[in-house]
């Protein structure tokens, strides 16, 4: 095939974390123990939120959509990779290959707005106590949530549609554990210059906006905290933010690597390594953070887990 001619191939090869066959069952064991820990870890945030009617506040609303979000994100990407493993195949098709990108941006984006939303809800929470439960009502929050979702869902559209115009040689390797949206454009034999402007547009106003929003969020508590009188009181009004603010960070953080590596001139590995932090470490370690520094949650946890523990089975007369 020449070279400035392409064609709609039917499928890609993912190569993978590692070329070593020797390391594919450590490799399997890690991940695999690494997304059930995500999964289940999430799975009890929204289970322990939904069941104790304590936490039936936005805050608490929020956290559950960002748990769902997590492993819906995690979920893109690290099963299909167990399955090749398992199968030896590092077969993906055309139309699987979009499908990924697809959902890997809209929950990777949503989890940025989902997170913008959670420093709204503790900006109104500290700086205007007296009016938070009427301005963060119900039909705010499934709002905001609903307007995230949609957002997500365009920017993501918009990127997949794009995609499929392009055309690829046969036979292509994508040196990654899944199809990442700068990995594949490396790969077409078209002219990819409006889908590099596009991603790299989208990703600086979607990185940017919502962080610049959590920072003046947080700007704002600051100052709120400060002119608290009482120690105390500055300990309880931060402490309600530490998670979200831990969490932030390190969303934010493995972003920014994932944003350099793929601008940076071409390391496989480096690339590979941020999007593992990105993709599997951060939703992972979402629940501990939650859990670990959140009274009310580890209270709803202790007897949620209490409550199935010593529920015995039904006996039916």
């Amino acid at each position: 095939m020449e070279p400035g001619n392409g064609t709609q191939i039917s499928q890609f090869l993912l190569l993978g974390l590692s070329q070593a066959l020797e390391l594919q069952p450590l490799i399997f064991g890690l991940f695999l123990s690494m997304y059930l820990v995500t999964v289940f870890g999430n799975l009890l945030i929204i289970l322990a939120v939904s069941s104790d009617s304590h936490l039936h506040t936005p805050m608490y609303f929020f956290l559950s959509n960002l748990s769902l979000v997590d492993i819906c994100f995690t979920s893109t990407t690290i099963p299909k990779m167990l399955v090749n493993i398992q199968t030896q195949s590092k077969v993906i098709t055309y139309a699987d290959c979009i499908t990924q990108m697809y959902f890997y941006m809209l929950f990777a984006v949503l989890d940025s707005f989902i997170l913008t939303v959670m420093a709204y809800d503790r900006f109104v929470a500290i700086c205007h106590p007296l009016h938070y439960m009427v301005i963060m009502n119900p039909q705010l929050c499934g709002l905001l949530v609903l307007v995230s979702w949609i957002m997500s869902s365009t920017v993501s559209l918009l990127e997949s549609l794009m995609v499929l115009g392009l055309h690829f040689r046969s036979d292509l390797e994508i040196p990654h554990f899944f199809c990442e949206l700068n990995q594949v454009l490396q790969l077409a034999c078209s002219d990819t210059f409006l889908n590099n402007l596009v991603m790299y547009f989208t990703a600086g106003l979607l990185g940017v906006g919502p962080l610049a929003g959590i920072l003046y969020s947080y700007s704002k508590i600051i100052s709120s905290i400060y002119g608290i009188p009482s120690a105390q009181g500055k300990y309880k009004a931060f402490s309600t933010c530490a998670s979200h603010l831990s969490v932030v960070f390190l969303f934010y953080g493995t972003g920014l690597g994932v944003y350099l590596s793929s601008a940076a001139p071409q390391n496989a590995h480096s690339i590979v390594t941020a999007s593992v932090m990105y993709t599997v470490v951060t939703p992972m370690l979402n629940p501990f953070i939650y859990s670990l520094r959140n009274n009310d949650i580890k209270r709803a946890l202790q007897m949620f887990l209490g409550r199935e523990a010593f529920q015995g089975p039904t006996v039916l007369v």
